[in-house]
């Protein structure tokens, strides 16, 4: 099975640093074979298909994506939730056999997130390419600040099949990330930004990440978020260095490590 998504997108800025906002994502799953029925009967493209587990041989997993490609279904692939070396492996083959690379890795990217996004990706990013497209910026919106007080009624962590993030939010990890995001909103205030557009502009001020999903279930939220993309420029380096400071979770990449 493949995931695709359809994205309505907001752009700003010029040239390779330019940032996206998926302002509007619907993911859908379909086998190869009922895409090609889909868009037999309807005229149908795709901005990205996303390959989400490494399960195939790998050399049909793409000749399959260039093939997506080549007939018109979707303008490119990428891949969700694969390691950098199964990456760097599909855009080898990719060139070997002269068909399409991935350009892009969907990954979870947030404040309490961070490894892969700012260790394993940038080499991939600066050596072929790969962007990042940053999934649940907001961790499942235990960021929006939303639980600082426990658990609201008909909030996501109340509701049935939601045990796992209610067991996230109130476990001793999560207290001391609710601790943190105290202090963060603090930060925001400064800058005038509410704390998730602070959470989805720290995300976007990575030069790796290309794109964050946003979710909402109000039309207010959406804009608010939408506007963290004007809280960019405000994040200095002392902003981002304060940052991270009261998060405590810096990864060391590999240069840190070298060095």
């Amino acid at each position: 099975m493949v995931w695709f998504v359809i994205d309505s997108k907001l752009h700003t800025g010029q040239g390779r640093c330019s940032k996206i906002i998926s302002i509007y994502s619907v993911f859908v799953q379909f086998t190869l074979s009922e895409l090609c029925w889909l868009c037999f009967l309807y005229t149908v493209v795709l901005q990205f298909v996303f390959v989400m587990l490494y399960i195939f041989v790998l050399i049909e997993t793409v000749r399959a994506m260039t093939y997506v490609i080549n007939q018109g279904m979707a303008m490119y692939w990428g891949t969700s939730r694969w390691t950098s070396m199964e990456i760097m492996e599909a855009y080898s083959v990719a060139r070997q056999f002269n068909q399409i690379p991935p350009i892009c890795e969907q990954a979870e990217y947030h404040m309490f997130q961070r490894e892969k996004v700012e260790v394993h990706l940038p080499e991939l990013f600066h050596k072929i390419g790969i962007g990042a497209m940053a999934w649940s910026p907001l961790a499942c919106g235990i960021i929006s600040g939303k639980y600082n007080n426990g658990i609201p009624p008909y909030s996501r962590a109340s509701l049935k099949g939601y045990q796992w993030l209610k067991d996230k939010i109130l476990n001793e990890e999560g207290h001391r990330q609710q601790a943190k995001l105290k202090e963060l909103q603090a930060v925001a205030e400064r800058i005038d930004c509410t704390l998730p557009q602070l959470a989805i502009a720290w995300c976007l001020r990575n030069e790796g990440v290309n794109s964050v999903l946003l979710g909402a279930s109000r039309t207010d939220q959406l804009l608010e978020n939408i506007r963290a993309i004007q809280v960019l420029p405000k994040l200095s380096l002392s902003i981002v260095s304060e940052v991270d400071c009261i998060l405590g979770n810096k990864p060391c990449n590999k240069k840190d490590i070298r060095s």
